[in-house]
Parts: C-alpha cells; structure tokens; sequence
C-alpha cells in the first residue's frame, strides 16, 4: 500500500464502522478491521505513509455538483478560477466538482466544451466535470448532445429566466425529449422570468433602488410557478429532472405533487438556503448586495421544511451555486440598481463543515445522511458513483479526514476562496476538515493547501440511470 489510514471510523451513506483503509495507485486497495495493518506490516523501510485517523471521521470526498468558477458574464468574470476554486473546495473536504458550459451566442458546444476544458485541463487542484448547457434546441444542439453524451457529459443545464440563456416552454420539451433518450440529466434553474422582468420594473419605477428590493423581486410564487410549469414539461416528456437550489415550501410542494404522481424529480438545496435568510438584506448601507444571489435567501421559516425534506428524502443534494464577486468591485456596479448587482456568493469551501454543523450537530441529519447529502446521492445522480461518493475497495481514494471536535470560526481571512468576503463571516462551527485525500495523495493538511495544482482531472460521467 502507498498510504495506509488506521484507527478511523469510517462513514458512508449507510454504514458507521472502524477500520482501516490501505490504498495503492490512487484507488482504495483494502479496507478491514483493526489491525489490518499491524506495525510490522507497514514499517521497515518501505516508505508507506500511515495516518493515524484515531477519534477522526473517515469520510468519502465532497461533491459538489453546481459551482460557477471562472464565469463570465458580460465585462466580468467569477473571481474563482480552477485553480482557486479547487484548492478552496479541497480545503473544505470537497475533492470533485461539477462545473458548466456556457456557449457563447452562435457557438456550438463542441467548441463551447474545447473552451471550457482549455480553462480547467492542468489547472484544478481536484478532479472535476461539465454540465452542458443548452440555450436553444435547435437540430444541430440537439446532435451535440447526443453525441457529448457519450463522451462523459451526461447532464444539461436548462434555464426559465435570464436572456441570455433562458428557453421557451417549445424548446425545453425538444430538449427534455432528447435527454430522456440518450442518459443525460437535465437540471433546471426554475425561475418565472416575466414576473421577475415585471416586477424589477414596478419597483424601479417606485425609485425602490438597494439591494434589500432584490428578494422582491424574485419571489418564491415566481420560483414555484416556474417549478410547476418544468415539472408538466417533464411529465408529457416522460423525462427525470433536477431541479436546482429549491428555496422555499411553494416550491417543495410542487416536488411533492409530481413526486406522489410517480414522476421522477430530484431537488437539490444550497447552503445559503439553509442557514441564511432574507433578513440579510437589511443590513445598512450597500451591505445587502454581498447577499444578492437568485434564487435570493427567503424568509427562515422556510428553513426547517427544506431540512426535513433532505431527511426525508423529498430532496436529495446539498450543493453550493458557488459563484463570487467581489464586493469592492464587482457588487458595486449595482450600487444605484440592484438589478445591475452580479448574483452569486461564495460558499464552495465552507459548504461540508456547515452542513455538518447545521446538520448533524443540531439533530437535523445523521451522519449518515449528511454523507448521501453532500457525497454519495450526487455522485449517484450525476454518473460518478462508485467511483467517486462513497468508500469501498476500487473506489478513488478521495477520502476526507474529519475532526468532528474540531471548532473553527469561518471569517475571510481563514478561508481560500479568491473573494473579499465570506457571507458566514463569524460562524463557529464544531466539526471541521482537518485533511484531504485526493486520488491517494494529500492535499491539505490542517487547513493548509499541501498539493499540486494541476493533478485534478476532467471525469467522464456515466449516462443517468435512476438505479
């Protein structure tokens, strides 16, 4: 073995036992009771590093399967590139990323995945992959797709709202009916882009400028409307859906509707929709705009209904939408419109030690749920299970060793996004990272960045399958 952990509680998403682990070439090699690999074994001059996981976690690599790095939109870009993101996201135990392509007007996605893949390819510190993105169904788009699906890129993003890259209801059905047919997974960012145009006018026409009018701008009706509309599409399609950052019980209901029907509908929650609340946006001067993000935070008695619908299992990912701005620059564009605030937070360091104390410190989730939530059901949905989400021999040895006694106070300073601000500026939370395993080598050790940039690799992903 190349790297030997001992003395860990390991936890999946449906077991918690002791044992150690040994790995060979990147992969999980052999796991067993104590003392798989006595002393004698392991010593002697053989070079085998051994960690000593003793009172640890021993927990299978974060995926997060909806983060923004280096994005650009008109003039600006995201200030996390691949680098920055994936050590951020490596320092906070994540060790996969989704990330998407966004074609340019009149670009086709073969060359929209070239471009993306020239930006990350020997640039992430962890492995990562694509979501495509469609923005018409024209007959060319929907070859591509088929023809990117076999090449690894089994999901697709679909937009209600923005421009740019939002389609009609006539295109999302031609879309959902070729990913229906070839494995690929739609996720869809369900938002009524009329009631938002409409009601950013009312307000700005009523001189209602700051950013604490953004919220009322988007709210939760537009987003269920939205959810419910997808939903019916998918229905006459027969096609599975995602749909992306669910905020508030309007929407959650309308998954349970389709749901009770049989339909199969996968929601995922993000971080900020669990632990902050609209209240955010009262906060004097511009200070609301480092909240601006869409969907926007809603009010927290929708908190405890989406928590109980991650339990449940009604929802079933905990992602980040990780996509920062700086506030100095970036966010200030919009001082005098909120509707020219770039939308996005950071959050793709700090999304597992959150969760986990949010989570399970506070008897919302076991520890066991909260791995499905954060690991193994997005690696399941998104054609990189086994490989990646759990721990089992033959997996990736991408493993996180977990302190959970171990309190941290998150501020900016202490954490490596590339952004001037950390919406959880202040936050305690009792259980943190304290290592980072990925493909058998460590790459952060007590919050510091020990790895290579550049070892993480693009993961071809299998078609969607609900088994």
């Amino acid at each position: 073995m190349d790297l030997v952990i001992r003395n860990g509680t390991i936890v999946t998403a449906t077991e918690t036992y002791q044992a150690d682990i040994g790995i060979e070439d990147g992969i999980i090699g052999l796991i067993g009771r104590p003392p798989l690999f006595p002393p004698q074994l392991w010593g002697g001059g053989r070079g085998d590093e051994v960690i000593d996981a003793t009172d640890k976690y021993v927990l299978p690599g974060g995926v997060d399967v909806h983060v923004h790095l280096q994005m650009t939109i008109g003039e600006i870009t995201s200030s996390d590139d691949f680098t920055t993101g994936t050590t951020a996201a490596a320092c906070g135990g994540t060790t996969t990323v989704i990330d998407f392509i966004d074609p340019q007007p009149g670009q086709s996605l073969h060359q929209a995945v070239a471009d993306r893949r020239s930006q990350a390819d020997g640039h992430a510190a962890v492995d990562y992959g694509l979501h495509l993105t469609a923005t018409n169904a024209r007959p060319e788009t929907l070859a591509e797709i088929k023809e990117l699906a076999s090449a690894g890129y089994t999901s697709l993003k679909l937009y209600t709202t923005y421009p740019a890259l939002m389609v009609n209801d006539a295109e999302m059905l031609d879309l959902m009916a070729v990913a229906a047919n070839c494995g690929v997974l739609p996720i869809v960012h369900t938002e009524n882009h009329w009631m938002i145009e409409y009601l950013k006018k009312k307000l700005l026409a009523e001189g209602k400028t700051e950013p604490r009018y953004h919220p009322r701008s988007r709210p939760p009706l537009a987003e269920a409307e939205a959810a419910n509309r997808v939903l019916a599409l998918a229905q006459l399609t027969e096609c599975p859906v995602y749909l992306a950052h669910l905020t508030c019980r309007e929407s959650l209901e309308v998954v349970r509707r389709y749901q009770a029907q049989g339909q199969s509908v996968y929601g995922e929650v993000c971080t900020q929709h669990l632990i902050l609340s609209e209240d955010e946006y009262e906060r004097p001067g511009f200070e609301a705009a480092k909240f601006v993000l869409s969907p926007p935070l809603r009010d927290k008695s929708n908190w405890e209904p989406l928590w109980h619908g991650l339990a449940t299992g009604t929802l079933h990912v905990i992602s980040t939408d990780h996509c920062p701005w700086n506030f100095a620059t970036d966010k200030q564009r919009g001082r005098n419109d909120f509707t020219q605030i770039p939308n996005g937070a950071p959050g793709i360091e700090t999304r597992v030690p959150l969760i986990y104390h949010f989570g399970v410190n506070e008897g919302r989730l076991s520890v066991n749920k909260f791995v499905e939530l954060v690991s193994t059901a997005p690696a399941r949905l998104f054609g990189l299970w086994p490989r990646k989400g759990t721990i089992a021999v033959g997996s990736d040895a991408d493993i996180v060793i977990f302190d959970p006694h171990k309190e941290r106070t998150l501020t900016k300073e202490s954490l490596h996004m590339n952004v001037d601000y950390s919406p959880y500026e202040h936050i305690t939370v009792k259980g943190y990272p304290v290592m980072t395993i990925a493909r058998g080598k460590v790459i952060v050790k007590d919050n510091e960045f020990v790895g290579q940039v550049g070892t993480g690799k693009f993961v071809e992903r299998k078609p969607f399958s609900e088994g």
